[in-house]
């Protein structure tokens, strides 16, 4: 792993975001880019959306929300999505990022982070295991809601 930095999602990085890449199968676990980054035109006071750089180098992307008044518990602090680039998988880049989710969710005073997946082969639910999160319940569209409590 090389010199990972978290930084916010900007002008400069946005094109290389829509270009990062995925592993055959990720895609149908994923919804464009372009949803996750408008987020924070939907909800600018609550988005959180930073890149992971190696170097120079736009490996991955990832997009939370932080609303304390959210009515939906697993909404108020959220994990909406997060891409490494498939050359980029497997060598903690994905973990750096969530480190960094959760370093940003105790400075918000959140208790805890959510991830809302589809599970399936292939799909994400061995990483969200693997970096702290634990299945607590189901959406109604047969979701996982997972979380990390801080």
């Amino acid at each position: 792993m090389g010199d990972l930095r978290l930084v916010e999602l900007s002008a400069a990085t946005i094109v290389a975001v829509n270009n990062l890449s995925l592993k055959p199968g990720q895609e149908e676990y994923l919804s464009p880019v372009s949803y996750g980054i408008a987020a924070t035109v939907v909800n600018p006071q609550t988005a959180w959306q930073r890149v992971v750089l190696d170097g120079d180098e736009v490996v991955a992307f990832v997009s939370a929300n932080f609303d304390p008044d959210d009515p939906v518990e697993h909404f108020r602090s959220v994990l909406w999505r997060i891409n490494v680039d498939a050359d980029d998988q497997g060598r903690g880049v994905g973990r750096f990022a969530v480190k960094g989710l959760i370093e940003e969710a105790r400075n918000r005073g959140m208790d805890h982070v959510c991830v809302i997946y589809e599970a399936g082969e292939g799909g994400p639910q061995q990483f969200f295991e693997r970096v702290g999160f634990t299945p607590v319940g189901e959406t109604e569209y047969g979701e996982v809601i997972a979380e990390i409590r801080l």
